[in-house]
């Protein structure tokens, strides 16, 4: 069964830092997109909310939303196969549920179970 599976998450107060890491059990090179999405606060645990936060395309082009910009770093070690979002500066907007996704080139589309980065004030 492929799984992703997220940690790092948990409490941090603003200005804090976190580092997600996701974890496959098969190799992740190849893909059609791979990343982060997240489920803001206030709409928790509804996977129809997810949105992307940090994203890599088949043709290399590396997406962050705008409100993440300049703090967050999207990467992968192929070599672990595990994706990994480091997070700094956090802020309270930063609260959500966080998931990692693989959708590979044949379509098939696969995602983490979700880990929850709580912000406060």
């Amino acid at each position: 069964q492929v799984q992703l599976l997220e940690s790092g998450g948990g409490s941090v107060q603003a200005g804090g830092s976190l580092r997600l890491s996701c974890l496959a059990n098969h190799n992740i090179a190849s893909f059609n997109t791979i990343g982060w999405y997240r489920v803001p606060q206030g709409e928790w645990r509804d996977p129809a909310r997810r949105e992307p936060v940090a994203t890599l395309s088949n043709y290399g082009t590396y997406y962050y939303t705008d409100s993440v910009k300049g703090r967050f770093t999207f990467s992968i070690d192929n070599a672990k196969n595990t994706l990994i979002l480091q997070m700094t500066n956090l802020k309270p907007t930063d609260t959500g549920d966080y998931y990692c996704r693989h959708l590979r080139p044949n379509g098939w589309d696969h995602w983490g179970q979700g880990i929850r980065v709580t912000v406060s004030a």
